[in-house]
């Protein structure tokens, strides 16, 4: 994605990206400033320091604006806009938080809800690293409606494309939504990832496998998920927006279609959109449209610091964070939403 590169302009100073998930922890040290009060529109659930909090929330602003910490922010993870502010919206649950069957019967609501209040609550860009993938998944006009609103504020919204890949490529909402930056995953090697969804309205891709994040037990964590590269395409939003404030919402959707790496052969597919993100291509693209030049920055970084230590001898281990579609499939979205996220191995 050659985010260090574009950092020589903007490291994301300036923009504010709303991460509408479980909540995020705004103490931990790889975040500490760079989240702003949020909105909780489930108002149940874990609190903070609790098992089950804002793990997921807290993982995809990690990737998006960690700034590391420590020395020479040397350790800890960096993120792909670590100057950008995160707002956090609490609309859904950990899927292993015991009210979340209650939260899915109840509060099928706060996706839509929490769209507009992002909007109406200075977010430049809305990051949904959630999604509907079941059989019985339906655009649900409420969302659609908030999608628009949002989109009409001159908002950039991106979602997840889904995990359904191994089972079935089901459309998943709200990625299918019209002017959402709908984000699939590619692994490693930058070949696409076997659990992302391939779906029509796939935007652009960006890696989704082997990701190492943060986590509010101050571990860190790797894992995989279409989540993750949605967070990496809503930085790099971040990095335009922050840049060239007066870039429109679709000319943002444009300019990370039209620079994006590794294009498919007909330029566009289901599996990978137009591509993968390619951040500084991006920039230098809307330098040109933009005729006010963007600020500029020669601070050097590393994307991830030195990371987390290795596990000590016999401790640690394999931390599963297997998060099924939940138990009121279809009924509502936040009841069938999965979380487009999967951990693994942690350590401090």
């Amino acid at each position: 994605m050659r985010a260090e590169s574009a950092w020589t302009t903007t490291k994301g100073r300036g923009a504010t990206v709303a991460v509408l998930d479980t909540g995020v922890d705004a103490d931990h040290p790889d975040l500490a400033g760079n989240v702003l009060p949020g909105k909780d529109l489930v108002g149940f659930g874990a609190h903070a320091g609790q098992e089950h909090w804002a793990e997921h929330g807290s993982a995809m602003a990690g990737i998006i604006a960690a700034h590391g910490h420590g020395p020479g922010a040397a350790d800890g993870v960096m993120g792909i806009a670590p100057e950008a502010k995160i707002l956090p919206v609490r609309v859904i649950l950990e899927d292993e938080d015991p009210q979340r069957p209650r939260a899915g019967r109840t509060r099928g609501e706060a996706l839509a809800e929490g769209i507009r209040w992002a909007a109406d609550h200075g977010a430049d860009v809305i990051n949904l690293s959630l999604g509907d993938d079941s059989t019985e998944a339906r655009p649900q006009p409420a969302q659609d409606a908030a999608v628009r609103y949002a989109l009409g504020k001159n908002v950039v919204v991106v979602a997840s494309a889904g995990n359904d890949g191994e089972k079935g490529d089901h459309v998943s909402y709200p990625a299918a939504y019209p002017g959402v930056i709908a984000v699939t995953a590619v692994d490693r090697y930058g070949e696409h990832a076997r659990f992302s969804t391939r779906r029509w309205y796939a935007t652009v891709a960006a890696p989704g496998d082997d990701i190492v994040t943060l986590n509010p037990d101050l571990r860190y964590y790797e894992g995989w998920g279409t989540s993750a590269a949605a967070a990496f395409v809503s930085g790099t939003a971040a990095l335009l927006r922050a840049a060239h404030p007066g870039l429109a919402s679709d000319r943002v959707r444009a300019l990370l279609a039209q620079t994006a790496s590794a294009r498919p052969s007909g330029g566009h597919d289901d599996a990978r959109g137009f591509g993968t993100v390619d951040a500084r291509a991006a920039l230098a693209a809307a330098a040109k449209e933009d005729p006010e030049h963007p600020r500029t920055t020669t601070e050097h970084a590393r994307y991830f610091g030195k990371g987390p230590a290795p596990l000590p001898h016999g401790g640690g281990g394999t931390l599963p964070w297997t998060v099924p579609a939940a138990a009121t499939v279809g009924a509502v979205f936040l009841g069938a939403a999965a979380l487009l996220w999967r951990r693994g191995r942690g350590a401090r």
